[in-house]
């Protein structure tokens, strides 16, 4: 095996593992191990877009860290700006946890809540705590890499514009972050841990990762909105809801130690940031032995319980369906989309972004005048739901059971277009319609029953766009792939390309309503195109799809 460069500088800190007591020849050759394994495993963040001989002898990880060094030039503009390091490395801080936080939960998760070390090297004479300690330096070993990939050029940048003492204050929050980090994702899954087992213990696992991501975005523009901007001054009146937005401390840090502000606000907030972390790392350490323990709970694979169809779920599936087969696709589809985790990990997070896009969107444009906003088209902000359809519908072919699709060419299928519109159907009423519907809910509250119209246009709108992407996008059979093959052939760009549609439909139902009984006349030809595209898309035989 290889001798990585990464566990040569470790070997300059063995004495430091072996006062705690860690056998550092064990755990470091358990690290050579997992680097070697690594190099086997792609980041979610980049797919798997190498090809395969390639993967058996480098580190796509490593390969991958190019995209981070792009995101990191974004944050180059906050090291160039005046001396108000509150808010401008606040907002830096921020930016930077973000990327951290969801590498975190798409990539390192998997690493921390791992069960093969306990499975094969618990039995061995290893110290216990060696293992531990090797998986916890597993993980910090790539968010190094990342770290330096994202924040390596900005820092350098910081470094000579604001000084040695700027750079240097900036690497140790940095270094800090990524303890708390590490250290409150790891507390959550034992928190998780402790009081859940079973196949609930997963799904669970999974909704929390997936309101990580949502608290992220909303966390971000809490952050945002905590300065105000007055004559191109900026301000902070201090809350005390505040202390929860961590970038924030960091922020505090170096104001205290730049502009020398000793305010209690800040000083509160220093003592936060270095404080916190190191506490978090303490816990775990010291809860790690009951963390492993009941790591042994996601080896249970139960079979959840489940629920029979009501006699209105039949009736609703009558309605919606017309025969048998495109009954059973849309009873299948459910299923999958309910129950298959890589798949709710990815789309999931998307349908949060639907339902938080829009009210950022209000928020930022609308501070207090509600009376205006009562009686504005800021309504049209829920056309943002939409831009989930092209992301799931992509997401729609793959499946961590994709050998499983077989199944398909065995089965006595003469027509494939139940198939295919009773998959989109279950993902429009079982994903996108109750998701829709809470965001009427809430928009009918704030801008009246006037606009109940246009909320069915838009969902009519949103039926025949996901027709639109189907008819765009190259055919395959649903749940047929594997994950591993997830962005590959430039999906991303085509998503975006697809996403311009939204834009249509908003600036089509803006101009209708400028004509008194516009919307009207407009949800009859919605109705027909609907219908018309339904009607159409879906004659396709086998020798035009993929699977």
């Amino acid at each position: 095996m290889q001798d990585y460069r990464t566990l040569k500088l470790l070997d300059k800190f063995e004495k430091v593992f072996r006062s705690f007591g860690i056998d550092y020849k064990i755990m470091r050759k358990i690290l050579q191990v997992k680097l070697t394994m690594d190099g086997r495993r792609v980041p979610t963040i980049f797919s798997q877009n190498a090809k395969k001989r390639d993967k058996e002898t480098n580190n796509q990880y490593i390969k991958s860290l190019w995209i981070y060094v792009l995101f990191g030039l974004f944050m180059i503009p906050f090291m160039l700006m005046g001396e108000n390091y509150l808010f401008q490395m606040s907002l830096f801080y921020g930016i930077f946890t973000f990327f951290i936080m969801t590498s975190m939960i798409s990539d390192f998760s998997s690493v921390l809540l791992d069960i093969r070390d306990r499975n094969i090297l618990f039995p061995k004479p290893v110290n216990k705590r060696t293992i531990s300690t090797a998986k916890m330096i597993h993980v910090l070993i790539y968010l190094s890499f990342l770290t330096i990939a994202l924040a390596g050029i900005p820092l350098i940048v910081g470094l000579f514009r604001h000084g040695f003492l700027f750079f240097i204050t900036t690497v140790v929050s940095i270094i800090l972050i990524d303890l708390f980090i590490v250290g409150l994702t790891a507390l959550i899954y034992l928190f998780i841990l402790r009081f859940f087992d079973g196949e609930k213990l997963k799904d669970i696992i999974n909704y929390v990762q997936i309101v990580l991501s949502l608290g992220i975005m909303v966390g971000y523009q809490l952050l945002v909105r905590s300065f105000q901007f007055i004559d191109l001054s900026i301000s902070l009146e201090p809350q005390w809801w505040q202390v929860f937005i961590f970038p924030m401390w960091y922020g505090s840090i170096m104001e205290v130690i730049m502009n020398g502000n000793t305010q209690l606000f800040h000083l509160l907030f220093t003592v936060f940031g270095i404080l916190m972390p190191l506490l978090s790392i303490w816990i775990y350490v010291k809860l790690n032995p009951a963390f492993e323990q009941n790591l042994q709970k996601l080896s249970y694979h139960g079979k959840a319980k489940e629920k029979q169809p009501g006699r209105f779920s039949q009736l609703l599936l009558s309605i919606i369906c017309r025969s048998q087969e495109e009954k059973a696709f849309f009873r299948f589809a459910s299923s999958m989309m309910k129950n298959e985790r890589d798949f709710k990990l990815k789309a999931y997070p998307s349908l949060g972004f639907s339902v938080v896009i829009p009210f950022i969107l209000i928020m930022n444009t609308f501070n207090t005048d509600f009376d205006h906003l009562s009686t504005g088209k800021s309504y049209l902000t829920i056309y943002f739901s939409l831009i989930i359809i092209p992301t799931i519908m992509v997401l729609l072919k793959f499946s961590g059971k994709y050998k499983g699709a077989w199944i398909y060419r065995s089965a006595p299928i003469k027509h494939l277009k139940p198939m295919f519109s009773g998959t989109i159907k279950a993902f429009i009423f079982k994903l996108y319609l109750p998701v829709y519907l809470l965001l009427s809910v809430i928009f009918l509250v704030l801008f009246g029953v006037r606009i109940l119209p246009d909320l069915l246009m838009v969902f009519l709108n949103a039926c025949t766009y996901a027709v639109m992407c189907f008819m765009i996008l190259k055919k395959s059979i649903p749940f047929s792939e594997s994950f591993d093959q997830y962005n590959q052939n430039s999906n991303g760009a085509i998503i975006f390309g697809l996403m311009l549609f939204v834009a249509l439909f908003a600036g089509l139902h803006y101009a209708i309503r400028l004509f008194s009984y516009g919307i009207y006349l407009y949800l009859v030809v919605a109705i027909l195109c609907m219908g018309t595209l339904w009607k159409l898309a879906f004659n396709i035989s086998w020798d035009k799809i993929r699977g």
